[in-house]
């Protein structure tokens, strides 16, 4: 766990919401009014102290304008092809749970390297077992995703899916949705965020 959180504190990402409010000459309240997010929970990402998960930091992008994508690598980057083997992804990161709750998820960027896209892909690991609300997140675009090994349970809205390998879901994700294993096996899956920001 300890790995994970510094591999996510080497990124910088709080810094980088930093930078870029400040380059925008915006308040912590500014940002907090445009995302609904608390003024000390962005306090805390931006110290460091808290890891946002994806719905979070997508909120966050929008208010600034950018792609989720500019978090995590050198926006100088003109890279325009990005090959990466199996077993190479060079980020993981870490949705965290507030109250110290085991993970729900964990995801490895499949685009690291690569600035200025629309399309966000990760490999993601469902950990989170027992059905909670607070797994819901909602946010701007759409997803995909195609499970792997093992089998979720998705719920988008008041729908309910049990996905088992090779299944794939396609949905608006400003919808509710959130998932949880239920298999003994680690589910695995393949999953793309799209935003037009």
């Amino acid at each position: 766990m300890e790995n994970i959180r510094d591999e996510v504190k080497d990124l910088q990402i709080g810094m980088k919401i930093r930078n870029f409010r400040q380059d925008r000459r915006l308040t912590l309240q500014d940002v907090a009014d445009k995302t609904g997010l608390s003024k000390p929970l962005l306090s805390q990402i931006e110290n460091n102290q808290v890891i946002p998960p994806l719905a979070t930091l997508l909120r966050i992008a929008k208010a600034f304008g950018i792609t989720l994508n500019c978090f995590f690598e050198d926006e100088r980057d003109e890279t325009k092809c990005i090959l990466i083997r199996a077993g190479e992804q060079r980020t993981r990161q870490l949705r965290v749970q507030h109250d110290h709750r085991p993970q729900p998820y964990t995801y490895n960027s499949r685009a690291y390297g690569k600035t200025r896209h629309k399309m966000e892909p990760f490999d993601i690991e469902f950990f989170a077992r027992e059905w909670s609300d607070e797994l819901l997140v909602r946010h701007e675009g759409e997803e995909f995703l195609f499970l792997l090994e093992g089998e979720v349970e998705f719920r988008h809205g008041d729908q309910t899916f049990r996905l088992r390998p090779g299944d794939s879901v396609y949905y608006d994700s400003t919808e509710p949705h959130g998932y949880i294993a239920v298999s003994e096996v680690q589910p695995r899956g393949l999953a793309v965020l799209y935003s037009k920001n």
